[in-house]
């Protein structure tokens, strides 16, 4: 089946490469319809690896129609504000690559911080748990009358961060997932790039696995990587302003965070009885005493707590 993006083809200011695009078509038409294919994409930083899953993610939606999308960078992730992990079901291609946008995840959680050297093992287990659930709900039977199954392809977009403690969580993702296809996108400057084959599988293990190995998109004059540097900062707290931006009619003239402070500062909250919330401070301890003070015109996490879920409670949002 022809791809309706085109080898070498480009979308406002995003250029896909001719090996960007068969690498996509590979991954998505040379496989078997059922099991569906677990592509992980990963590579240093600013090599490419949102653009290249945004692309992938239009070229499976051809074919499936659904796509599941992992997000394991809580620093830049593409669906949600930072600080998740999360789960999200995509139904629609995105015509342009170059434009970000909301969506609201299947699951997630709210790991609260922007890396994940904070607490590698919490965010280890979101990360699990998240896939977890994806196997259950999308690679499992139906139950249903209807015979058949309802498998959905997954994308697992990764952070950048791919040397030390970095290297060895990546590592742990790779081993727990078993993808089928692993995408590694390498730049010209090779020690920042990781290690060839499959460098996750232990020597004696036989693991059958698809590594697809890219380059970053953008090339010089003599072929060396041209990294985008973003200003990381900067599109987090503007994806946290289109977050609470939501919270008010699309024609309210709201363009700055002082105007987003002003606008959420007069909006009236919603109230719930303080005696009924539990109050979990992630990373750090906070006395008792100082509960109250501590979330004094703070962001927070609101998530949903059960007897099954007490340890891993469910992110509805932010607050």
């Amino acid at each position: 089946m022809a791809s309706m993006f085109g080898p070498g083809s480009s979308t406002a200011n995003i250029y896909v490469p001719e090996e960007w695009s068969e690498a996509a078509n590979s991954i998505a038409y040379d496989s078997v319809t059922s099991p569906p294919p677990f592509s992980f994409v990963c590579g240093a930083k600013n090599s490419g690896k949102t653009t290249f899953s945004r692309h992938l993610l239009n070229i499976l939606l051809q074919r499936y129609g659904k796509v599941a999308y992992l997000d394991t960078d809580v620093g830049q992730p593409e669906f949600t504000v930072p600080g998740f992990v999360s789960l999200t079901v995509v139904d629609k291609i995105t015509p342009d690559l170059a434009i970000p946008c909301l969506k609201t995840p299947e699951r997630c959680f709210f790991f609260g911080d922007v890396s994940s050297k904070r607490d590698p093992s919490t965010y280890l287990k979101y990360i699990f748990t998240l896939f977890d659930y994806y196997r259950e709900e999308y690679c499992m039977f139906d139950k249903s009358e209807n015979a058949g199954r309802i498998e959905l392809p997954l994308i697992v977009n990764t952070p950048g961060w791919v040397k030390g403690i970095g290297y060895e969580i990546l590592v742990d993702m790779l081993r727990y997932i078993c993808p089928t296809h692993v995408v590694k996108i390498n730049i010209s400057a090779e020690s920042k790039n990781l290690p060839g084959g499959a460098f996750w599988l232990d020597g004696d293990c036989d693991g059958m696995v698809n590594i697809v190995e890219i380059k970053s998109a953008q090339q010089d004059n003599f072929n060396r990587s041209v990294l985008v540097q973003k200003d990381a900062s900067l599109l987090r707290d503007l994806r946290i302003m289109a977050y609470f931006r939501q919270c008010f009619p699309s024609d309210k003239p709201i363009t700055t965070i002082k105007e987003l402070a002003h606008a959420l500062a007069s909006h009236p909250p919603y109230e719930v009885p303080i005696s009924i919330i539990k109050i979990r401070h992630l990373h750090c301890q906070v006395p008792s005493t100082e509960t109250y003070y501590s979330l004094n015109a703070t962001i927070v996490g609101l998530a949903v707590s059960s007897e099954e879920s007490e340890d891993l409670p469910w992110c509805v949002g932010l607050g």
